[in-house]
């Protein structure tokens, strides 16, 4: 009992992430999840160049939140894209600079602003962090899906091809990468702070596209430590002083 007793002591010294285990999960089911029955904006709705071919695969995240959420608006800076989702049906479609979100109309507050798999684009993601709080509440969400820095598919893939150095298997649109420490910094200078961080899968939408060493080893390394998965979330609330 003592030991025990002890051991409870000691847990409570220690922050809080290095007793907790972050969870891994299917990314689309978390963000769907989260949505659910909630007035909700997409940013980066549209996934411009691929906007036609994930609507022909069924596999546009826009339409699913779509159908799980009771009101959904979309943002997107590529108007072709904002065309081509209203030809397919979806309304209340806005264009505007995610960095430059003071000068969007006002189109009100939501329960969750979904920033998925966009802030690694972002030349200034601190403006980005700036502009999105005229959107929230004090108990609404930003959900934020980014790839991780360490994961384990691209670790391998710059093991075995990244010539000296070179080659990165980076996506030629990316400027930064986050891990677990570096977007809570990230926030957290914002005014944000986390509510709920976990680990992401590669996903279905992904798996075929993938080398299948790739996919393996990603799993494998997952199996023993989630922290090499393929992307990180984070739920992000409003801190003390946006309240």
């Amino acid at each position: 009992r003592n030991s025990s007793a002890a051991s409870d002591v000691y847990k409570r010294q220690l922050p809080l992430e290095l007793i907790m285990k972050f969870k891994l999960v299917e990314r689309t089911d978390y963000i769907l999840d989260a949505c659910e029955g909630r007035r909700v904006l997409h940013l980066g709705c549209t996934n411009w160049p691929y906007t036609q071919d994930a609507i022909d695969k069924n596999m546009l995240l826009h339409f699913e939140i779509e159908r799980r959420a009771s009101e959904v608006y979309g943002l997107d800076f590529d108007q072709a894209g904002i065309d081509v989702l209203q030809t397919a049906g979806s309304k209340n479609l806005y264009q505007g600079d995610l960095e430059r979100l003071e000068e969007m109309a006002d189109i009100g507050t939501f329960d969750v602003v979904v920033a998925g798999e966009m802030i690694e684009h972002l030349n200034n993601p601190g403006l980005f962090l700036k502009g999105v709080k005229r959107f929230l509440r004090p108990d609404s969400r930003l959900l934020i899906t980014t790839i991780n820095a360490y994961g384990a598919s691209r670790i391998i893939q710059y093991f075995l091809r990244g010539k000296g150095g070179f080659i990165e298997p980076v996506h030629p649109d990316h400027v930064a990468y986050y891990s677990y420490s570096t977007i809570k910094l990230l926030i957290g200078r914002a005014g944000f702070v986390l509510d709920d961080f976990c680990y992401y899968d590669i996903g279905p939408e992904h798996r075929p596209y993938n080398r299948r060493i790739g996919n393996w080893f990603s799993d494998f390394c997952c199996f023993f430590a989630p922290q090499m998965a393929d992307g990180v979330i984070a739920m992000c609330k409003l801190g003390d002083e946006d309240k």
